[in-house]
């Protein structure tokens, strides 16, 4: 899939961190509850930290106690693209960032959490930047 924002490796390489490389490009997953973003309540919009796409903002944002921030719906439906991902012997939607083509994390249906849609995006802190509402504005 062609994406907006393109880059060689060699040039995600220079631009990220060893862990942001190994998650964002790699489709690795950052260890449950170490994320900064785990139990944060900041207002505010959460973009690509590879390309800063706008992804999800904090009123979509919920406690779930997965060990990851989780969202029941990205800003807008053309800001994700789902993937099928059959890896780990498990079937599952992977969730990467429309515009760079990033891995992000994982979408799960049908938990039974009270959220308007019934889906938990579980998304890598590390794959996200928060920005903080201007409380000014």
């Amino acid at each position: 899939m062609s994406h907006r924002v393109e880059k060689s490796e060699k040039e995600w390489r220079q631009q990220l961190t060893r862990e942001e490389y190994r998650v964002l490009r790699e489709a690795a997953t950052e260890r449950a509850f170490t994320g900064e973003y785990v139990e944060t309540d900041t207002t505010g919009v959460y973009t690509c930290r590879a390309c800063g796409a706008e992804l999800f903002r904090s009123d979509a944002k919920f406690e779930s106690r997965c060990g990851w921030p989780s969202f029941y719906q990205p800003t807008d439906t053309d800001a994700v693209e789902l993937v099928e991902d059959h890896s780990l012997g498990m079937d599952r939607v992977e969730a990467r960032c429309a515009s760079c083509g990033s891995h992000l994390g994982h979408v799960f249906e049908g938990e039974g959490y009270p959220v308007p849609t019934d889906q938990r995006w579980c998304i890598n802190s590390v794959s996200l930047r928060l920005v903080p509402k201007d409380p000014t504005a």
